[in-house]
């Protein structure tokens, strides 16, 4: 394997030859292998692994990044040349520029994180098997015709980060997957649905067998869809999709949107955006979870922080370039690709949870809509006017009456949020913990 320290080290290097003022640099290198089988025999494989590299330099206010995935000297002085270039000619931002050495993380335990599974890597063959099993046991599932997809993954990748200010850090990552579609009926009848686990620790994923079962049953449970009627209701919002909710409010306190004036909570610092009862915590420190990470694309220690405290909101996510540009200082929140520059990313997050389970709020609700799916989106980002397709299952007498699809629910975030009820089915081992979400009289669209 390449030796990641010493590829961002001549990245750095070659920008400095080149005329570059300060530079950062990023160095991957992954192995990923993806098996797809579809009845009953293998479909299609595939295996991934290299090394990428990306630069990013600064001249002054103006900086360039530059990618690639070949690591001989030529290429990293070329790319080096070609980045400055860019840089010269680039719009000037004044706030763009490295962490000051006194910001940047330091002493920190990767090992407490567990981001890497250190058994052997599954083989191909064994990953087959795994795909073969999640198919029987959907197929297995009375009212199951066909399914259209089983696939098992692996990957394992190590980051290497650098940068002129004196910053050097890196951390492995592996994942492990199973996901399955599962159909139903067949010509215009048809239905369809899914399931999809992963985890970082083999030990941690689910089985096969339950993976598809899972997805069999979603599928058999659509059978027979109709479209509700027309009018204002409540609606549950599944803990499946209810974090893409939770995702528009990260989206408008982000401080990309912020600085930018675009956001319908641009002016909300302080104010009440959600129930009394719930909070919003990001730790970037849990264990076992994908998204958390010692230190930021920066080289920013990250921390356990307050979104939203008690239904009040109390921090923006902000990198270096929108925190100097709002006045205030970073939350350690910049993520980054290998040919794109640094812009803030909220990363492992929690709503807080109610006291009732999902049933109980469907027999709270009495009649309205549980959705489980939903089907593109139309939001204002000035406004937080909302309205997106969905598909679900209608509710009568606070039990499920039939599958509901091709409707349309429609409402304003500011409302909604602040709204909102929520149920105690949030699941530990996501990124975003956010339970189902029930959200009173929004306007539906059916028949």
């Amino acid at each position: 394997m390449s030796d990641l320290s010493d590829l961002t080290a001549r990245l750095l290097d070659a920008a400095k030859k080149a005329g570059a003022q300060s530079a950062d640099a990023m160095a991957v290198d992954g192995t990923a292998v993806s098996i797809d089988v579809r009845q009953g025999a293998l479909e299609q494989a595939e295996r991934a692994e290299g090394v990428e590299i990306g630069l990013r330099v600064l001249i002054g206010g103006r900086q360039a990044c530059v990618s690639a995935s070949d690591i001989s000297d030529r290429t990293i002085s070329d790319m080096a040349e070609r980045a400055v270039t860019m840089a010269r000619i680039a719009p000037e931002d004044p706030y763009a520029g490295l962490a000051d050495p006194s910001q940047l993380a330091r002493d920190w335990d990767i090992a407490a994180l567990e981001l890497e599974d250190p058994s052997e890597d599954p083989t191909a063959q064994a990953l087959e098997e795994d795909a073969l099993r999640l198919e029987a046991a959907a197929l297995a599932v009375e009212g199951i015709t066909q399914v259209s997809a089983a696939s098992a993954s692996f990957t394992r990748q190590r980051v290497e980060m650098a940068a002129s200010n004196g910053f050097s850090g890196g951390y492995a990552r592996s994942s492990r997957g199973l996901s399955g579609v599962a159909i139903s009926g067949e010509g215009l009848t048809m239905e369809r649905d899914y399931a999809g686990e992963s985890r970082i620790f083999q030990a941690d994923l689910p089985s096969p067998e339950e993976v598809g079962r899972l997805a069999a049953e979603r599928t058999v449970a659509r059978q027979n869809p109709r479209r509700p009627k027309t009018g204002a209701y409540p609606v549950l919002i599944d803990e499946r999709v209810s974090s893409s909710l939770i995702s528009h409010l990260l989206s408008a306190v982000n401080g990309s949107s912020i600085s930018r004036g675009s956001s319908w909570l641009r002016d909300a610092m302080g104010e009440q955006v959600l129930p009394e009862t719930m909070s919003i915590i990001e730790d970037p420190h849990r264990v076992r979870i994908s998204r958390s990470r010692p230190f930021d694309a920066e080289g920013l220690p990250t921390r356990r922080r307050v979104i939203v405290e008690n239904g009040v909101l109390k921090s923006w996510t902000l990198d270096l370039a929108t925190a100097r540009k709002l006045g205030l200082e970073s939350t350690g929140n910049a993520s980054r690709g290998l040919s794109s520059a640094p812009a803030p990313a909220a990363g492992n997050i929690a709503l807080t949870q109610g006291d009732l389970s999902r049933e109980a709020l469907m027999a709270q609700m009495g009649t309205g809509l549980l959705v489980t799916s939903f089907i593109g989106a139309t939001i204002n980002p000035n406004t937080g006017d909302y309205s997106r397709g969905v598909n679900g299952f209608w509710i009568e007498n606070g039990q499920i009456a039939y599958a509901v699809n091709e409707c349309t629910i429609a409402g304003n975030l500011r409302d909604m949020l602040r709204s909102m009820i929520a149920a105690n089915d949030a699941r530990a081992h996501l990124s975003h913990v956010v339970p189902s979400l029930l959200v009173e009289g929004l306007t539906l669209a059916g028949e």
